[in-house]
């Protein structure tokens, strides 16, 4: 009698749209029980995936986040995978912009991202195994116009990643970088200063109108995580191949 493994289960935070929902969509399809984390709980049921446990939970609300990995584990198992994708992107010159939108991009994409990684790399240091995938972007990689406390956000993506991963490796845990370019998702209507948007969308005409998809992203994470564990990607940088910047 054939006999099925029963796969581990896997964290997504913003999961309610755009990469976080095509990641989500993948790797439920792969037969992973999932714990999907959003405000829009609404949209996370609307999936209707198998084995997704749906929470409204907000990144940056720490005991909620340990919260519902806990409830999760107690159903599924153990975390084995944790995507970081929750993030919010608010573009703005430094002269101008309102200091509240740096407050914010610094909550969710780097205090919320801290509280991914705190919900689940104890129990997987102490299991010897599992794979944290924080989603940066290329701008935490190389500076871009109107993106100074943005840009600064991913680069401490980036650089706590990068410390993290040399603080885990000696117990059998990795930590990968998915740093993508522009995307089509939500991020951009984020931004309250319209000209900044009329301008990505000219930028966008310009280069033919592709840019990459969330299912493009959700390939490049679940790549990543399919390595065998003793394989760490340590970064993806992707970007659709007319952008130059």
């Amino acid at each position: 009698m054939a006999t099925t493994t029963k796969k581990p289960l896997i964290v997504i935070t913003g999961a309610s749209s755009g990469i976080g929902e095509a990641t989500a969509k993948l790797l439920a399809a792969h037969g992973h029980p999932l714990l999907l984390l959003a405000r829009r709980l609404q949209r996370l049921e609307a999936l209707n995936l198998p084995d997704a446990m749906c929470r409204r939970v907000d990144i940056t609300d720490r005991e909620a986040v340990l919260k519902a990995v806990a409830e999760a584990e107690a159903a599924y198992g153990p975390a084995d995978c944790m995507v970081n994708n929750a993030g919010v992107m608010l573009l703005g010159k430094m002269t101008e912009q309102d200091p509240a939108e740096w407050d914010r991009m610094l909550d969710v994409n780097v205090r919320g991202l801290l509280n991914g990684m705190h919900a689940v790399v104890k129990g997987m240091v102490e299991r010897g195994r599992g794979t944290i995938i924080n989603v940066s972007s290329i701008a935490g990689r190389k500076t871009f116009p109107n993106h100074v406390a943005y840009v600064g956000t991913k680069f401490a993506v980036h650089a706590l990643s990068e410390n993290l991963r040399e603080e885990v490796a000696p117990h059998g845990v990795r930590v990968t970088v998915i740093a993508p370019g522009a995307v089509e998702t939500e991020l951009l209507s984020h931004t309250t200063d319209a000209s900044i948007i009329e301008g990505y969308q000219a930028w966008k005409a310009g280069m033919g109108g592709r840019v990459l998809s969330s299912d493009d992203v959700a390939k490049a994470i679940e790549y990543a995580y399919n390595q065998p564990q003793e394989v760490c990607i340590r970064e993806i940088v992707l970007a659709a191949t007319r952008q130059q910047a």
